[in-house]
């Protein structure tokens, strides 16, 4: 291992290796460290880059980010895209995800596997299993770091890029919401908030306060038992279902998106609610691909197959007869659907409203389980600018340290568009910036 660097990387998933690849091939020398026994983390449970396609779709869907954060991830990210292709990875042609957003499917597995590659053949360090136990700082500069096993490592640059805080549950409640640490984890168990531990400990600003986070709804009381779960057992549909909390009442506008469903789920009752679909919503959707290219998982039957709680009503009044021990009156369901059925048929207002599909669930049999929310990064996390920069509670960059992917907060502020497209820009940014020493302006 060499005893002084050019970059270190503290974590080695796709902001990381992106840095990583990108530094070895601009000449620069590098040290990957990861606590895990292999790279990737969370990127390969992956499988689109995208994002906001405009300043303006941006703004409207995440108001409350950074705005500098914003740009930069909207105007850098044709070029990360281009750079996935560079290293010789087949990228998909531009599709629509979400309602708004545009990106490209890719292996993210090939990938990662493609960087550290790139970092080895250029004659940089990836060291697996290595704990960073502190960042070293010398006169208010970050010089490196202590490493287990390993010792201390000189870099003129340190990035971190460890995944988040998620895996911890004492910073999940402290950072997240107070009932975060009792909800699913969807993502690696690596990630737990060891970039963001170190960083406060050498003084930089966190952030912001009430970010949210990024998850999906699955059903409830079904534990992940493999990674293939995190996407099969997501309950994506969603947004073209009816969801009511214990109080048998809807209290979000469900198609905006599962994910921010998700976080208005956390703040209900005991977290869990009562998603109902029609035979339309389970043809059209529940058995359909979320995104064009993506394999379709029957999510009603993978829900029941693994003991969730799930159950059909041939029609609308069969809904009554929901099982007493779940805790929701199916009376007032089947009330609430049927008010909903008519004010949507009539055109009228719905309360909560419906943005993005106002159609009637009026056609039997009827789906349903009961979903809680699972998270898979949070959007608290270390400040940077937009030269991946760690900052200062003053708001001036901590010189010598970068921050990228999940452990960097302040892009997203309870909405979301696309973390892979984050990590990837900003793990490029963060190179930009050793390169130059300020970063890409």
């Amino acid at each position: 291992m060499a005893d002084e660097v050019d970059l270190l990387v503290v974590g080695a998933g796709m902001a990381g290796l992106t840095a990583a690849a990108r530094a070895a091939r601009a000449g620069l020398s590098v040290l990957v460290t990861e606590v895990a026994e292999d790279v990737g983390g969370s990127a390969r449970f992956a499988g689109y880059a995208w994002t906001a396609p405009s300043h303006e779709v941006m703004t409207a869907q995440n108001p409350g980010g950074d705005v500098a954060l914003r740009h930069a991830l909207v105007d850098r990210f044709a070029d990360a895209v281009e750079w996935i292709r560079s290293v010789g990875v087949e990228v998909g042609a531009p599709q629509r995800i979400l309602s708004f957003g545009r990106g490209h499917r890719f292996d993210t597995n090939h990938y990662v596997d493609t960087c550290r590659r790139i970092v080895l053949d250029a004659g940089g360090s990836v060291r697996l299993g290595t704990e960073t136990e502190r960042l070293t700082v010398d006169g208010g500069i970050v010089t490196g770091a202590v490493l287990r096993p390993g010792g201390a490592v000189r870099a003129r640059w340190t990035l971190l890029a460890t995944g988040g805080l998620q895996g911890d549950l004492g910073l999940r409640a402290a950072h997240v919401h107070p009932d975060a640490d009792r909800i699913g984890l969807r993502a690696n168990p690596h990630s737990r908030g060891g970039g963001y531990r170190l960083a406060t400990a050498a003084g930089a600003a966190t952030g912001p306060d009430d970010a949210g986070f990024y998850g999906h709804l699955v059903p409830s009381g079904v534990p992940f038992t493999d990674p293939a779960d995190f996407v099969d057992l997501s309950l994506y549909y969603s947004e073209h279902a009816l969801l009511f909390n214990l109080a048998n009442e809807r209290f979000v506008d469900e198609t905006l998106g599962d994910h921010l469903t998700t976080m208005a789920l956390l703040d209900q009752p005991e977290s869990r609610g009562l998603l109902v679909a029609d035979a339309r919503v389970f043809r059209d959707w529940i058995v359909g691909s979320y995104v064009d290219g993506a394999v379709a998982v029957d999510k009603f039957a993978m829900a029941s197959k693994r003991g969730g709680r799930a159950g059909m009503a041939e029609d609308l009044d069969d809904l009554t007869n929901l099982p007493e021990e779940w805790g929701y009156a199916g009376k007032a369901v089947r009330d609430g659907v049927a008010l909903f059925n008519e004010r949507a048929a009539a055109g009228e207002e719905l309360v909560p409203g419906r943005a993005l599909d106002r159609l009637p669930l009026d056609e039997p049999p009827y789906y349903v389980i009961e979903a809680e929310p699972a998270i898979t990064f949070a959007f608290h996390g270390v400040r940077i600018d937009d030269h991946a920069r760690v900052l200062r509670p003053d708001g001036s960059p901590l010189p010598g340290l970068l921050a990228a992917g999940a452990d960097a907060g302040g892009l997203w502020r309870r909405a979301y568009a696309g973390g892979l497209a984050a990590a990837l820009v900003f793990g490029l940014t963060a190179t930009e910036t050793v390169s130059n020493g300020t970063g890409t302006g």
